[in-house]
Formats: structure tokens, C-alpha cells, sequence
């Protein structure tokens, strides 16, 4: 079924790129898609129904870790809902768009979301800032923007008149990034680039740039480094030729329509995750060290990136 589900994903894309239809590409369901990510899926079956239980939705955005690790992200939120109290129903989407509209709309309590679409759109969504995973001793990520390993693509400047796919149009470290680095170079990906697309994952992109689909892409560099280490298969195949300045990583927000006293529960659970046997197991599949209290300043630098990109 991955195979099946890899060639189908690759199938899509290349079919794509032989239409020429890259604006309008839609999500790709890479190898590690193994989930229907348009379904609302319990990540604890409740044993009883109890009206006084609170009954919480939760998306869980593909930023982190990729999208094979459904089932770890399921046991984090099974853990989060035991101690809690609560019966939790674990909600993907495709896009971010979606998830922060959902938010907007009272339709989920809690998400682990972009750090562009919080940044950008904290007052738009209603997004409170609840906690922040910590990795490898730092709150930060970058952007890589990687190519093929046998290419001759050096530089960013090499990529002129080259093909490049951008994750989501949401996406800080897939779409913003990049557009930042165009715009100090006085160009947008139209004048730069000969043809883009929207993979809608990073798993995508980078499978997209192993199998030479396009000449380059820009991906959170979190999710490269968790192949590189779990899947090295791919990321060997793609070599890193620049590094963005360090952002804020993508935090856990929570609907501004949650109470306040379960706002704060649910805080001091992921606060105190680290502390607890099964939660450390289950941050440590997830590679993340603990999760910290953010500060929205930390963010801030994505703000800066967004006017110089507008003013372009």
C-alpha cells in the first residue's frame, strides 16, 4: 500500500508538470499519507458517554513531523485527553487555511499550527498562544532550500528560469521564506522562476526534489532533518544549499472560545509532559525534547519578513 500510495503521489506530480498546470496543483498524497486527512478521526474511543466530560477537537498540522507519524500524534492526544478529562477527536486537514478557518469558527479547541499562520493571523483566527515544542534544546527552525544532490544548483541565484515547488500558501518556512529571499533580491517567484507549484507538504517537496519533479524547494527544516535521520532515503538524495535565519517554531494554539480554566489544564499538561514517563516516550517518538511556555515576540521576525515582502 506505501508503494502503491508513493506512486500514486508521484504519479500526480509528474503529470502536473507535464500539463503544466503548477498553480493550480492540488495536495499530493505522498509515500507517508496514510491517513484521510479530510476525516475527523477519535484519537480516544470514550468507554461512556459523560455530559460533564469536556469533549475537545484537535488538528494537528504536518509542520513538526510528517504525516506517518498519524499514530504517534494520536497517542500524544489520547495521553493529553487522559489527563485532562477529556474525550479528544484528532482533526486533519489538507491545508492550513482550513485549520485556522476551523479556529476561527469555534469548530476546534486546540491545533498545532504554522508558525505563519500564527504570527500572521493571531487576531484574524482568535489563536491564544498555549505552549511551543522544544527540539534539540532550541525553540527555533529554519528554512532549507534544497535541490537535487547531483545537480549543478549552488546558490539561490542558480535557481533563475528553474522550477521550484512551495509547500502551502500558508506555510512560513515553504512559501513566506522563500518570497522573503526573492523580494532582497528585488524579484517575486514570477519574475524569478520558470514555473512553481504547491505541494501542500513537506514530505512532498523534498520527495519532489529526490525524483527530480523540480529543480528545487523550500521545506521546514525539521521535517528534512527528522527523514534524515528516521528516512534517510530521500534527504539523501537532496542537498541543502542555504539556511534561513532562525524562527519561531510552529506553536499549539488554543480557540479563544475555550474556557479559561481548561485553556490553562491543557497548558500545564503539555508544560509537564517532559516530567511524566509515557508523556517523555511519546515526546521522544515525536523528537521533540519538551514543550515551553512561548512568548508571541518570538514570532515577530515572521512579521518583518511578511511587510518586506508585500512592499515588493
Amino acid at each position: 500500500m506505501q508503494r502503491l500510495l508513493m506512486f500514486l503521489g508521484l504519479a500526480v506530480v509528474a503529470l502536473v508538470v507535464l500539463a503544466g498546470s503548477w498553480h493550480a496543483l492540488r495536495p499530493v498524497e505522498g509515500e507517508w499519507a496514510e491517513v484521510d486527512v479530510g476525516r475527523v478521526t477519535p484519537a480516544q474511543a470514550p468507554r461512556t458517554v459523560d455530559p460533564a466530560r469536556p469533549h475537545l477537537r484537535v488538528a494537528v498540522g504536518a509542520m513538526v513531523s510528517p504525516r506517518d507519524t498519524y499514530e504517534i500524534y494520536s497517542r500524544l492526544l489520547a495521553h493529553i485527553g487522559s489527563l485532562a478529562g477529556a474525550d479528544i477527536e484528532f482533526v486533519q486537514r489538507k491545508t492550513y487555511a482550513e485549520v485556522n478557518e476551523m479556529l476561527h469558527r469555534g469548530e476546534l479547541d486546540l491545533a498545532f499550527v504554522c508558525s505563519g499562520p500564527y504570527a500572521l493571523g493571531r487576531d484574524t483566527y482568535g489563536f491564544d498562544l498555549l505552549a511551543s515544542p522544544e527540539v534539540q534544546g532550541s525553540s527555533q527552525y529554519r528554512s532549507y532550500l534544497i535541490t537535487r544532490n547531483t545537480s549543478e544548483l549552488h546558490t539561490l541565484q542558480d535557481l533563475r528560469g528553474r522550477t521550484f515547488a512551495f509547500t502551502d500558501p500558508d506555510s512560513n518556512t515553504g512559501y513566506l521564506v522563500p518570497r522573503y529571499w526573492l523580494a532582497l533580491l528585488g524579484e517575486t517567484p514570477e519574475s524569478f522562476f520558470s514555473r512553481t507549484i504547491f505541494t501542500y507538504s513537506h514530505d512532498n517537496s523534498i520527495m519532489a526534489v529526490a525524483k527530480g519533479l523540480v529543480d528545487a524547494a523550500a521545506v521546514d527544516s525539521l521535517i528534512w532533518e527528522h527523514f534524515a535521520k528516521r528516512q534517510p532515503e530521500l534527504t539523501l538524495q537532496t542537498r541543502i544549499i542555504l539556511r534561513s535565519e532562525p524562527h519561531a517554531i510552529p506553536p499549539v494554539v488554543a480557540s479563544r472560545q475555550l474556557s479559561g480554566t481548561l485553556r490553562n489544564r491543557l497548558r500545564d499538561i503539555l508544560l509537564g509532559m517532559h516530567k511524566d514517563g509515557e508523556g517523555k516516550a511519546i515526546l521522544s517518538e515525536l523528537m521533540i525534547d519538551r514543550f515551553v511556555q512561548p512568548d508571541d515576540a518570538w514570532y515577530e521576525s515572521i512579521r518583518t519578513m511578511r511587510e518586506v515582502v508585500e512592499r515588493q
